[in-house]
């Protein structure tokens, strides 16, 4: 389905808990207060509305959290989402911690692929930035991911005093496993501060110093915003998702269900439509509401800017929204 700007709209981020393992610092760094599950989408409403979804031209998942490994059944859902004719990918966002106890599943189910979250190679600073986790099962959980030959990617931010010596180490990853690795920009959502995030122009620019031959990759890599480079002869790529200083919402092609059921035509603005209630009204209803949402997206985000829009910005934490 088109929106009024003309953009093809095809991916939708589906956040299916506010629950997370880790307390990462520009996340939930004190944690949230637990919406009941009562308030909670079931699994059974999640894939009727991704049917719906997928009658309008939406074929493309990310399953998100919150950790969605958090919650119990979670490989249930994925394997229901596949199931749904008209469905082209699945894939899912984790921070890794107990990944190795579903891989085996993941693959049967078939998932599309896997992004891990890693913003440090430091045993402390990973602890410090996540409120208690343990780098080693993280690093595990990619070793295993790349080994299952399920499409793996690692996301890292890069905070400015904190990890943006880590640059080169990370990107290394990219070319020992073979693998994309993206540097996500840093946004003002929840507890991130956006004067703490690095601009992907200049972590380019560090690689660069190291890695002469990196070039610009047009391949596709998925579903998102990320622009690619890659050295000559290797499989591994470096990826930017860089939503501030390298705006991207001309080429915008996602919506974003939060675990309450609030349909999202962009990050940034806090309003959406509330499809919950709707469910028991049947698909019909919840098309027609997911049409208006599409219709109504936004032609582009205001972060960074002043007046901030009439105040409409999000408020609340990326693990409320689906990260």
């Amino acid at each position: 389905m088109l929106d009024s700007y003309g953009r093809k709209i095809e991916y939708m981020r589906v956040s299916i808990t506010d629950r997370c393992n880790l307390r990462c610092r520009y996340c939930i760094p004190d944690g949230i207060a637990k919406v009941p599950m009562s308030a909670i989408l079931t699994y059974e409403e999640i894939t009727e509305i991704c049917r719906a979804a997928v009658s309008l031209g939406i074929s493309r998942f990310k399953i998100t959290g919150g950790e969605p490994f958090a919650r119990l059944g979670c490989t249930d859902l994925i394997r229901s989402i596949k199931s749904i004719e008209g469905t082209e990918e699945v894939t899912v966002t984790t921070n890794g911690q107990i990944l190795h106890e579903y891989l085996d599943e993941l693959k049967d189910i078939g998932i599309d692929g896997i992004n891990i979250s890693l913003d440090t190679l430091d045993p402390e600073r990973y602890t410090y930035i996540t409120g208690g986790g343990r780098l080693e099962n993280t690093l595990r959980a990619i070793e295993l991911s790349v080994d299952s030959g399920i499409r793996t990617k690692i996301n890292c931010l890069i905070q400015r005093g904190f990890n943006e010596d880590e640059i080169l180490d990370m990107a290394d990853l990219a070319f020992r496993y073979g693998i994309d690795v993206r540097f996500i920009e840093l946004m003002p959502i929840g507890a991130g501060d956006m004067s703490k995030g690095v601009p992907g122009a200049e972590i380019l620019e560090v690689l660069k110093d190291k890695y002469p031959d990196l070039m610009p990759d047009t391949s596709r890599h998925g579903n998102g915003p990320a622009v690619y480079y890659k050295r000559s002869g290797s499989d591994g790529a470096i990826g930017f998702i860089s939503a501030i200083h390298g705006k991207f919402c001309s080429s915008c092609n996602r919506i974003r269900l939060t675990s309450q059921g609030l349909l999202k035509p962009c990050l940034y603005y806090e309003n959406g439509i509330d499809l919950k209630p709707l469910l028991a009204e049947g698909e019909d209803a919840v098309r027609e509401a997911m049409e208006k949402a599409i219709s109504s997206k936004p032609k582009e985000h205001h972060f960074g800017r002043q007046d901030e829009t009439e105040g409409r910005s999000e408020h609340r934490l990326m693990s409320q929204i689906g990260g």
